[in-house]
């Protein structure tokens, strides 16, 4: 062996400074930060290396987290080099193990984070990276001996062991990994340059296979527990024909007979490594329990085939029903929508009838609330003339969207393109079109039947059809200068953030308006204002984006702009806001968090301005209401630290609360100027507490201006509704006391008389319902007009 002195290592992405091979064992468990994952390997944020390896009653087997494991062999004598972990190590000391165990971490340069793709195809750099770095820390392996490209990746184990050898059965230390499998030959031992660090590794030694079974019988010798089982059950053979990674190192390395990229494997310790600080016992046990010849409960989980999309993988935020049932005119509001006053659906009309294959247009009826319960009543409240040229515009686009977001279905970024860039010719011109097995559930549905959406479109007027097609190819377009872009850690600027958001939702935003002018319900002129039909679309995106944070993060396409998040994030990397271990991470989270939804506040003045053209009222309805929905999410996620551990949603009876306010400009300007003067509040509030937020006076400056442009409009919608609850609250007051007054001596008062005031919410909003039609009528402003008085 030769000894030399070592290259620069690696530098973190956000300081452009070393990664500091010289801090002590604690000073690596405080400041790595390691990458976070869900079951199925995605990573959902970070963590530091110390938490993640924390067991105790709140995270019984710490956090689970991303690892590597090196097995380096001398090729010409088949040895593996073992290392002795150094007795100064935190976990598992003085264990003997394989060449190198360790993290890719967050935020470092060359990048150390994979994504799903990265797997799929067994390149898996990032890990790759981690494992150069770590040999040259630990056992001062020079990068330029082990490159990169010589590493095979086979598959992946997620495995937990908690060290109570070292620190006791109630141990507060162990491990829980998935951990990706690395080999890796030299043609001989005795090129190799080998310098342990004196804190990471006691001792080395390379062995055969028949000296580390010996081994393994010898009680005075302690092995880690994962690399005694994956050496006796993946490395060495038992006798089968398929053998082990270790008996036939030559096929192993050249062929790709062992990899398995599509399964991770998982398997329980040893009994003596559980327990710990947290009590863990077994954790892969299924119906059928299997116990390998060392005692260890083994489960193989995982489909290759399986989607990578997050939806329903993270936590949705939700008040409690309680909570909910709390805000009575909100309850009012949904018993409203539902049963008073629902929107009324059009599909029935005649003129449908007689146009459409009734079946065709039941199956794109049905989809569509599989797809978007929320968008198919709006749809479906559309004029005759409109409703189903919007209907299968949007079923089109969701179709293009499903074969954008399908992760795992294409061989290759290339086929994907392919399939996208022809989507208006393939999809909208050969009737028995279809692809098969290309997203999950509904939408794959969509896919698979995707001829009858065609029959439908087929006898849609010939202008609705060029509107479709048109804005098909360019979305396609857009979304293929995106497929080869690594969104893993969000776009690159805000440019390119308008960029994607322009063609996933502002050119929505223009084809509507097109079909809108095609129907003849909206004036020509609609059709060519393009900006502000564009801002429209992209304000939506953008609150979208802002909301689906860790979800986005968790599917490795994530959007929010680095020119952004980098200015907050200490480790360099998008997952810092997700899994905040210190109030300064939050603060930083909180921070980015407001720019971003500031600066989809700053597009509010054009969306009220596009809203502002509409003359049919079915329209303006349609259009509203999304645009309603997404300030009250914006006020929702401002400042709300919710955003970075799931999605945060409103309520629903606000929902329909907003939907029943949103039948005219009146309405709409009272909603953003409520909206935007709660975010003015909670900024003030925050401000006056000494938060300091560096986004505040541009918050500020955007709440003031849409304050001012509704401030007109506001004041009638509040001046009526004012009135109308005082009298409603009054009422149901008295109408509480008189049922209350009835009730027996000594028979739960309190609670007849809460129930009393909660029915008498309701009879007196009959009240309201119809004060405020009264004062609709009389204020006489609005300049909408019904279809039926447009055609």
């Amino acid at each position: 062996m030769t000894t030399e002195e070592a290259p620069t290592p690696s530098t973190t992405a956000t300081t452009n400074q070393p990664w500091d091979s010289t801090m002590s064992q604690s000073q690596f468990m405080e400041r790595d930060t390691v990458l976070v994952l869900s079951d199925s390997d995605i990573v959902t944020g970070s963590a530091s290396k110390k938490s993640s390896h924390v067991f105790d009653p709140s995270q019984p087997r710490g956090i689970l987290h991303r690892a590597f494991s090196v097995f380096l062999f001398d090729a010409s004598t088949s040895e593996l080099l073992l290392q002795q972990r150094a007795s100064s190590k935190i976990t598992f000391p003085n264990v003997w193990t394989n060449t190198c165990c360790s993290h890719p971490l967050h935020g470092m340069e060359p990048g150390e984070v994979d994504g799903v793709e990265d797997v799929k195809d067994g390149s898996v750099k990032g890990v790759k990276n981690a494992a150069v770095r770590k040999l040259l820390h630990e056992l001062g392996i020079p990068m330029g001996e082990l490159k990169v490209e010589e590493f095979k990746f086979l598959t992946r184990l997620h495995y937990w062991a908690a060290d109570t050898v070292t620190h006791g059965q109630k141990s507060p230390w162990g491990e829980h990994e998935i951990d990706y499998v690395l080999f890796i030959t030299i043609p001989s031992k005795n090129i190799l340059t080998l310098k342990p660090h004196p804190d990471e590794v006691d001792a080395v030694k390379w062995v055969t296979q028949s000296q580390l079974l010996e081994q393994f019988d010898d009680s005075n010798l302690l092995f880690s527990p994962w690399f005694r089982l994956i050496a006796k059950k993946w490395m060495i053979g038992t006798g089968d024909s398929s053998g082990g990674w270790w008996d036939d190192l030559e096929r192993t390395m050249n062929t790709d007979d062992f990899c398995d990229y599509g399964t991770i494997h998982r398997f329980d310790p040893p009994s003596e490594h559980m327990g710990g600080g947290g009590d863990a016992g077994p954790m892969f046990i299924e119906e059928e329990v299997k116990m390998d010849a060392n005692g260890a409960v083994v489960a193989t989980v995982g489909d290759s085939s399986k989607k990578q999309g997050a939806y329903g993988k993270v936590k949705t935020h939700k008040e409690s029903k309680l909570k909910q049932l709390l805000h009575v005119d909100e309850v009012w509001s949904a018993i409203t929508l539902l049963y008073l006053q629902p929107l009324e659906s059009n599909l029935q009309s005649d003129n449908i009838k007689r146009t459409f294959n009734p079946s065709d247009l039941a199956f794109c009826d049905d989809i569509l609330c599989k797809v978007s319960r929320s968008f198919a009543a709006v749809i479906r409240q559309l004029p005759s003339q409109l409703l189903v040229d919007v209907l299968i515009f949007y079923l089109v686009l969701r179709a293009l969207d499903t074969i954008e977001d399908d992760m795992t279905f294409f061989q290759s970024n290339e086929e994907k393109v392919k399939i996208l860039l022809s989507f208006h010719k393939t999809a909208l011109l050969d009737p028995k079109w279809t692809i098969m097995g290309c997203g999950d559930a509904d939408e794959r549905r969509l896919l698979e039947e995707f001829p009858k959406c065609h029959s439908v479109y087929a006898s849609l007027p010939e202008a609705s059809r060029r509107v479709i097609s048109d804005i098909t190819l360019r979305m396609a377009t857009g979304m293929a200068e995106f497929v080869d872009k690594d969104l893993g850690q969000g776009t690159a600027d805000v440019g390119q953030y308008n960029r994607y958001c322009h063609f996933v939702a502002g050119l929505v935003g223009e084809g509507l308006s097109r079909l809108f002018s095609a129907s003849g319900l909206e004036q020509p002129s609609l059709a060519g204002d393009l900006h502000l039909s564009d801002q429209m679309g992209m304000f939506l995106q953008k609150t979208n984006i802002i909301r689906d944070y860790l979800e986005d993060y968790v599917d490795g396409r994530a959007f929010w702009p680095q020119s952004v998040w980098k200015k907050y994030s200490l480790s360099g990397d998008l997952g810092y806001f997700a899994n905040p271990t210190m109030e300064e991470n939050k603060t930083a989270g909180l921070n980015c968090l407001n720019e971003l939804v500031t600066d989809a506040l700053e597009l509010v003045p054009d969306c009220l301005s596009y809203l502002s053209k509409l003359r049919c009222a079915e329209v303006f309805r349609f259009c509203a209401i999304p645009q309603v929905m997404a300030i009250a999410t914006l006020q929702k996620c401002y400042h709300n630290e919710d955003v970075f551990t799931g999605v945060v949603k409103i309520r629903k009876g606000l929902s329909c609360q907003l939907i029943n306010d949103t039948k005219d400009i009146l309405g709409v300007h009272g909603i953003f100027h409520r909206f935007a003067s709660s975010i003015i509040s909670k900024a003030d509030k925050l401000r006056k507490k000494g938060y300091n937020d560096p986004s505040y006076e541009r918050t500020i400056k955007a709440c003031e201006t849409i304050i001012e442009l509704t401030e007109k409009e506001a004041k009638k919608s509040v001046g009526h509704a004012s009135f109308a609850n005082s009298t409603m609250i009054v009422a149901s007051c008295a109408a509480a006391s008189c049922l209350a007054y009835k009730s027996p001596n000594n028979s739960n008062v309190a609670i007849t008389t809460t129930t009393a005031t909660m029915a008498s919410f309701g009879i007196l909003s009959f009240f309201k319902m119809g004060f405020m039609r009264y004062m609709g009528k009389r204020s006489d402003e609005s300049p909408l007009l019904p279809a039926a008085k447009l055609v």
